[in-house]
């Protein structure tokens, strides 16, 4: 894969290669369109391939913060046509990495030393190249470990970053008014602490150190004396990436193994610590030869404060939305429902958000539930699809719901579709054994 010897960082430069972007996608609609004159038949497909293309080769040598919520929007395997999932998904563990001369010059920035003045041995060449940081193997005192090196720019660079990305997702997410700043501010909040490794590490030890009592789980040590604010060492994991594990013919024993231990640690850290990795995909979980569990990067943790945490778990259960008064009342403090919406508003989205909570909600209200099974993915897809075309929809206020629901949803999307790759069926209560 070809290296990136330089990565634009100033706020013209960055947005300069976007508008370039925005200019090929214009040009992607006006062949489509072109040729739509000629074939009125003719579907999106080869439209959304192409934007698909031109959208990720325009981010990823951007890197940082515009990458991010590609990767973000690829989890979203329902909202989006499967071109964009298919091409975003490759942000999760596959962009052109630095080159060796300038992960030289970006180490010796952040740890006052070359690489090798500090390591036994370093590869030069990264072995994995993500949004944010990419990943060296390095050797000290006869460990092997992972260093992880964050790309130049990027803290600097989240606010102009969303800036230029906002637009399109106020478009695409039907955003109205001035509500949605609360949800940009969070994914800018969450981005910050993304890009500050020691916060990393104090989050990896902690969380790593309350989870170490789950079965078929392990994670890396980690060494603050070989870290600092933009690199990040830890122990090198051998293992598989779980989205090519899912690939392989393993068996329903070793899925269940495998999807147990996902739920728990999710379900322990929710429940037990009330905060969560929020970045469950297949990039951050190894399979180990063993068929052992490893979670390898604990850079965006969400914290889930308890005025939300109460009402959001309120309405997983069965009886609760079934319960007109009360759904209504829960509705309201998740700020699903708000005072000024109109009588229609509240009838749409008080059916929309029963019928939507009552799917998503159903693992929750089973001793055990099969994430393998074609029926729950069906009725998400088809639920997707249905309100996807909804046209009233698209004329009402698309601001609904509490900004905690941003970093929420993405786990429990990210974390049934990893277990759907599993194919694992789980003792949904399980985790409750690890509470205190």
């Amino acid at each position: 894969m070809k290296t990136l010897d330089k990565i634009p960082t100033g706020k013209i430069e960055r947005a300069s290669k976007l508008v370039k972007t925005g200019v090929k996608i214009g040009g992607n609609y006006a062949k489509y369109y072109g040729k739509k004159l000629v074939n009125r038949e003719l579907g999106k497909d080869e439209l959304n391939e192409d934007n698909a293309t031109d959208i990720y080769d325009g981010l990823k040598s951007l890197k940082g913060s515009a990458l991010k919520v590609a990767q973000m929007l690829s989890m979203e395997k329902n909202l989006l046509p499967n071109a964009y999932v298919e091409k975003f998904s490759l942000s999760q563990f596959s962009v052109p990495p630095l080159s060796a001369p300038l992960v030289r010059k970006t180490f010796k920035k952040y740890l006052g030393k070359y690489p090798e003045e500090v390591f036994d041995t370093f590869e030069r060449d990264s072995v994995n190249a993500a949004s944010i940081g990419q990943v060296h193997r390095a050797t000290k005192e006869g460990k092997t470990l992972a260093v992880k090196i964050q790309y130049p720019g990027v803290a600097e660079s989240i606010s102009s970053d969303l800036a230029i990305v906002k637009p399109i997702a106020i478009r695409m997410f039907n955003l109205k008014g001035k509500d949605s700043d609360k949800y940009f501010k969070e994914v800018e909040n969450k981005l910050v602490e993304e890009t500050d490794y020691i916060l990393e590490l104090r989050q990896s030890k902690e969380i790593t150190e309350a989870c170490h009592l789950i079965p078929n789980i392990k994670f890396p040590k980690y060494y603050p004396e070989l870290s600092s604010e933009r690199t990040i060492t830890m122990d090198w994991m051998k293992g598989q990436h779980l989205s090519e594990f899912a690939k392989t013919s393993f068996t329903q024993k070793i899925g269940d193994k495998l999807g147990q231990a996902l739920w728990d640690f999710y379900m322990f850290q929710i429940h037990g610590l009330r905060k969560v990795h929020a970045d469950p995909h297949p990039g951050n979980f190894l399979i180990s030869t063993e068929n052992i569990l490893i979670a390898i990067d604990f850079g965006c943790i969400k914290e889930i404060p308890d005025e939300f945490y109460v009402p959001y778990f309120e309405l997983a259960e069965k009886d609760n939305i079934n319960n007109p008064e009360l759904f209504a009342e829960k509705l309201y403090e998740l700020e699903i429902l708000t005072p000024t919406d109109s009588e229609k508003e509240l009838q749409f989205f008080t059916s929309l958000f029963k019928e939507m909570l009552t799917l998503f909600t159903s693992p929750f209200n089973r001793e055990t539930f099969d994430f393998g099974a074609d029926e729950f993915w069906s009725q998400i897809a088809d639920l997707s699809e249905r309100y996807s075309k909804d046209e009233q929809i698209r004329k009402m206020n698309g601001n609904r719901g509490s900004k905690h629901f941003l970093y929420m949803n993405r786990t429990f999307f990210g974390l049934y579709n990893l277990l759907h790759d599993l194919k694992a069926k789980v003792e949904v209560n399980n985790f409750r054994q690890y509470l205190d």
